[in-house]
């Protein structure tokens, strides 16, 4: 029903998932399936621990369960709703009910997902989340000379293929996902290494990942994107 993570590793996004399950041995195994496909997974088991995270931190996509110790995942999908929190939603449930399934999606929930589940669909039903909500459904991102193709994972500008590292290529999808907004280096981090890493002393080490993202795409023929915004953080714009 849950089947163990094999070997076989997928090509690889840099997801940031909100795992909210109290079933243990299922929340660990969803967790591991996403972490080691190199994605931050951050979790929680009850109702209290889920809010404490929805408030205060940003997702691709949160995956919800319904029952919950001490509240109800109903709540906390209307608490996303009503503060228009941009997260994507999939509910993983044990409710097959047509009732359940409708409530949940009139309520804003981008999917529903009946338990048990494999987790390679469930990776598939969150991969289609986040490109409608991101990137308009496309597999191929095209922005001017710069092409990515989401299921490949491969950068180009023009013809010339870039060869990026799992961070770069992490890094360029949420500055193109962010195009015309100012992000934080905070952000950033808190997007590419998880909650965790807001314990940081400085971020220095996102100037390193950025200059060497620039480079590469600029050497390759890119425009140069990614603008400074001093004080406040980064921009990537073509204006």
């Amino acid at each position: 029903m849950y089947p163990k993570l094999s070997l076989y590793i997928y090509a690889k996004y840099g997801m940031k998932i909100l795992i909210i399950e109290d079933e243990k041995g299922l929340r660990e195994s969803i967790e591991e399936y996403f972490t080691e496909a190199g994605n931050i997974c951050e979790t929680a088991s009850d109702y209290t621990e889920a809010m404490a995270k929805v408030n205060v931190y940003r997702y691709d996509c949160i995956l919800l369960d319904i029952t919950l110790p001490g509240g109800n995942g109903i709540q906390i999908l209307k608490d996303i709703k009503q503060n228009n929190y941009p997260d994507g939603v999939l509910i993983i449930s044990a409710r097959n009910s047509l009732d359940d399934r409708l409530e949940g999606l009139d309520l804003g929930a981008d999917d529903y997902l009946v338990k048990p589940f494999h987790l390679s669909e469930l990776r598939a039903r969150v991969m289609a989340i986040i490109r409608r909500k991101s990137f308009s459904g496309n597999n191929i991102l095209q922005f001017n000379e710069l092409a990515i193709d989401l299921l490949a994972k491969s950068v180009k500008v023009k013809t010339q293929a870039v060869k990026l590292t799992r961070k770069e290529y992490a890094l360029l999808l949420y500055f193109i996902a962010n195009k015309g907004k100012v992000v934080s280096k905070n952000a950033i981090a808190e997007h590419l290494w998880g909650d965790g890493i807001d314990m940081a002393n400085n971020f220095d080490f996102i100037y390193s990942h950025i200059k060497n993202l620039r480079k590469k795409l600029v050497e390759a023929g890119s425009h140069d994107y990614i603008q400074a915004a001093y004080g406040m953080g980064y921009k990537f714009t073509d204006q």
